[in-house]
């Protein structure tokens, strides 16, 4: 498929954008959310681009999932999270606002604050400066490079 002009995870993915970037391989990209739930929160998203989970095709979307719990695993480690949340909406009236399949790593803790509703972005994000976030992504990674 031909990612639509100016599809944020694919300039990501290109390095046109710049993101804080925990873990890639020559299929995937994770990457701190920008308005994120939770200190941790992280995006992982395929390099190729697909719209959604019916358009991404299963080798794709297993490669992923096991990332994702890679990354995840990491996350729980270097920011001591005893919970994790994976959230993934696909097509617009499941909320679904960057057409580019992803997949959010919701670091939890208890009294953290974000609601277990299912609304879009049930969240607001916690104040974190450039430093804190360098810090997390930092730290992430060194958990991956650790496994």
């Amino acid at each position: 498929m031909t990612p639509p002009e100016g599809c944020v995870f694919c300039r990501i993915a290109t390095g046109e954008l710049a993101a804080r970037i925990v873990h890639e391989d020559e299929r995937v990209l994770a990457f701190l959310d920008l308005a994120p739930a939770t200190p941790g929160h992280t995006l992982v998203v395929p390099r190729a681009h697909y719209r959604d989970l019916w358009d991404i095709p299963d080798a794709e979307l297993a490669h992923v999932a096991v990332s994702a719990r890679r990354v995840a695993a990491a996350i729980a480690s270097a920011l001591g999270a005893p919970g994790m949340k994976l959230h993934q909406v696909s097509g617009a009236e499941a909320g679904q606002d960057v057409f580019h399949f992803h997949l959010h790593l919701i670091p939890r803790w208890k009294g953290d604050g974000v609601q277990p509703g299912w609304g879009v972005a049930p969240w607001r994000p916690p104040e974190l400066d450039d430093a804190r976030c360098d810090e997390i992504a930092a730290s992430i990674r060194a958990e991956l490079e650790g496994r």
